[in-house]
């Protein structure tokens, strides 16, 4: 575990470790070809770590709906801390290559509009509270 107290990829961090070490022996030349390897490496791991989620929360359900009972309801109407942590993770991982592309293409500028993109989508879904939301309250209101 680190000083977060997260605990560690080593297998991550051996990627890591190569990709600067294979960086000093080949220069800057392939610098861009070295990271976009190992940011692979990262959104592949990140994925199967998701996916893993994913299916584990969905056995949780299936188990609860074969139980006869009801699925726990996020406590917020907006689909609770989960669906905002998480479309921010997801803008986060994807803003990297976008940046990447963005100052390639445009500079600076097209730097700036990339992070007010990304900005935009986030304060959007936080803001935006879907039809769902008023039933869900509705449900919880029904139930008490």
């Amino acid at each position: 575990m680190d000083a977060t107290g997260r605990a560690r990829d080593p297998e991550l961090k051996k990627d890591l470790d190569a990709t600067v070490h294979a960086r000093r022996e080949l220069g800057a030349d392939y610098e861009a070809a070295l990271v976009e390897s190992f940011l692979e490496k990262v959104e592949q791991r990140l994925d199967s770590t998701v996916d893993r989620r994913v299916r584990r929360q969905l056995a949780e359900q299936q188990m609860v709906v074969a139980r006869g009972s009801h699925p726990a309801r996020p406590s917020s109407g907006d689909g609770g801390f989960g669906e905002r942590f998480g479309l921010a993770i997801v803008t986060l991982v994807l803003a990297v290559p976008l940046s990447a592309i963005a100052v390639v293409n445009a500079g600076l500028l097209g730097l700036l509009v990339c992070w007010l993109g990304i900005f935009g989508v986030n304060a959007v879904h936080s803001s935006w509270r879907g039809p769902w939301s008023e039933g869900r309250k509705r449900d919880r209101d029904w139930e008490d």
